[in-house]
């Protein structure tokens, strides 16, 4: 009976719309005069579904589809809008619409559909700027207005995937996983024939294959990377011309190439899946240029991937640096972007940019809560060589709940107060990274090795190595040189002076000494537990690489790959892969 006088209400609202838009059908209060033939036909109206809910009028009729000949025939237009039929009498002859008999009233359910409309938008810029409070609140909204736009569902899961991977909290990983699968499973009764529908299933996988990565779940990370792979795959076949597939595959083909041999299975695992360094940057290239003429609604995250991949995979730091300034990406107002642009700057040797970045990001509560933040400015401000350095590791460690960096976070303190003539202090920080935090990335892992070890830096190599990190490499070079290689005693010092000097040579442009410095480094070193002589060959190889000396680069690159380093081994065979990739 509701249903009944629910329906009712609406035909008649309808009716009154369609006197002011045709001429044709103004003839409600004419009634039926028995002249003519009356049919029974189904008339779709697209309307809004906050009005919906509250028996107001339809606000637009968009087509009506009459056809005598067809008989009772459904029309449906899709254009982002919940459809609504209704069934109506219709005189062919005089055009006049009437209520359908009461047993014929009925409504015939909407597909849900992907509209990424205004609102939409708003909640994913929301998003993206870590606003997630009010991206929540307006996707709700939308949920109430269009339940059955199940892009919001896409949205939503760039909220749990930036919570996740930005505190690394393994209870709230473990809470918010279960909403993956019911994510997809509501996408998956949605319009198969829009191309957001593979898309946002292959997006979900791949972000939540990333946060897997925080936890160890490599198998799960493989396995939902080889579904997200398939899904985009199908998806460009079927729409070739939605370009937001050839961003994810991007950067799928770049990556795919330089998984170290360690992680052979995984590439197994991931059977099918090709690419190549440079296959997968023309492509992204491709979509830059696509954006520079188009409204798109990813080119923010497109820019981002872009210089990560010519920084950490192509060896271009500079086109890296370029890349990221030129987009529209604001640390000011977004502590993502202030994370993006501060990390380039401190691995472009540009450290003085970074720590006035980092101080000015914005830290209201109206953003998600961002503690790496405070780590990156400790270390930035270590590498000055500030005095106030520690307190932002202190105030990262009092702050985050999640288990990396937090080993190396208490190095740092330990390096701070050795720099400061402090060893007692030193030993008190270096212990704490025995126990606290986990050992997963090669940072931590390399904090607790020197924990174990019980070998406490040389304050003049440390000194002149975070002067290095920092891009200060003028200052770095004169301090090293102030001392010599007999100043060292131990193997471990004396290989990291010759190492420290190839590097600083190599950045201030000094070719042929930094490559006489690494062959040293190589030579002494090669089958010692320190990374040293491994990373010497991978720069040695770089330096080739530049000098279009490409057969000594492949030789380089394969060395770096068979010499063995307890630490940083995985990210150094991934560069020298990279490197081999490069000169295919």
């Amino acid at each position: 009976m509701q249903r009944f006088f629910t329906s009712l209400l609406l035909i008649f609202s309808i009716v009154f719309a369609l006197e002011a838009k045709s001429k044709t059908l103004n003839c409600w209060t004419k009634g039926f005069n028995g002249v003519g033939t009356t049919h029974l036909y189904n008339l779709f109206v697209f309307y809004d579904y906050y009005k919906w809910n509250r028996f107001s009028e339809p606000l637009c009729v968009r087509k009506i589809k009459l056809d005598s000949s067809r008989g009772v025939e459904p029309f449906v237009e899709k254009i982002g809008h919940r459809n609504l039929c209704l069934p109506v009498q219709v005189n062919t002859q005089t055009g006049c619409v009437a209520p359908a008999p009461s047993d014929n009233l009925g409504c015939v359910a909407a597909k849900p559909y992907f509209d990424f409309n205004k609102n939409a938008r708003l909640a994913y810029d929301k998003v993206i700027n870590l606003r997630l409070t009010e991206a929540t609140q307006i996707l709700e909204e939308l949920k109430s207005q269009e339940p059955d736009n199940y892009i919001v569902y896409y949205i939503e899961n760039y909220i749990d995937f930036f919570r996740v991977f930005i505190h690394e909290n393994k209870a709230e990983f473990e809470r918010l996983e279960s909403s993956k699968d019911n994510r997809l499973d509501k996408i998956k009764q949605a319009d198969s024939d829009s191309p957001w529908f593979l898309y946002a299933q292959a997006e979900i996988n791949l972000q939540w294959a990333l946060a897997r990565l925080k936890f160890e779940e490599y198998f799960n990370a493989f396995v939902e990377v080889k579904s997200a792979y398939k899904s985009l795959n199908k998806n460009l076949e079927q729409f070739p011309d939605f370009i937001a597939s050839q961003k994810s595959l991007g950067i799928l083909h770049a990556l795919v190439g330089t998984i170290p041999d360690n992680y052979k299975w995984g590439v197994k695992l991931l059977s099918g899946m090709e690419g190549s360094i440079e296959k997968g940057q023309l492509e992204i290239e491709s979509i830059l240029a696509y954006a520079r003429t188009n409204d798109f609604i990813f080119e923010e995250e497109t820019q981002v991937m872009y210089a990560f991949l010519l920084l950490h995979l192509n060896n271009q730091s500079e086109a890296a640096w370029s890349t990221i300034q030129s987009g529209a990406l604001d640390p000011k107002s977004n502590p993502l972007a202030c994370f993006v642009l501060a990390n380039v700057a401190m691995r472009t040797g540009r450290t003085d940019e970074a720590i006035k970045m980092l101080r000015n990001r914005p830290k209201s509560k109206a953003y998600l809560s961002f503690p790496y933040l405070d780590y990156m400015l400790g270390l930035a401000k270590l590498y000055r060589q500030d005095k106030d350095a520690a307190r932002y590791f202190k105030t990262y460690l009092h702050n985050f709940r999640g288990v990396n960096y937090i080993k190396e976070a208490y190095q740092k303190l330990a390096w701070d107060a050795l720099l400061k003539g402090d060893e007692t202090t030193y030993f008190d920080y270096i212990s704490l990274a025995k126990t606290k935090g986990n050992a997963v990335i090669g940072g931590d892992k390399n904090a607790l090795k020197e924990a174990r070890s019980k070998v406490v830096p040389h304050p003049h190599l440390l000194r002149a190595r975070l002067l290095f990190d920092g891009g200060y490499y003028q200052k770095a070079y004169d301090f090293l040189l102030s001392a010599s290689i007999c100043d060292f005693n131990q193997k471990q010092h004396a290989l990291e002076y010759t190492y420290r000097l190839g590097r600083i040579s190599h950045m201030l442009n000094k070719k042929q000494e930094a490559l006489e410095y690494y062959q040293q480094t190589v030579y002494e070193g090669r089958y010692e537990p320190y990374y040293f002589a491994c990373n010497a060959a991978l720069q040695m190889g770089l330096v080739h690489e530049g000098l279009k000396q490409y057969g000594h680069a492949r030789t380089c690159f394969e060395l770096c790959q068979k010499i063995k380093p307890e630490e940083y081994r995985n990210s150094l065979h991934q560069k020298a892969k990279a490197g081999l990739n490069r000169l295919r």
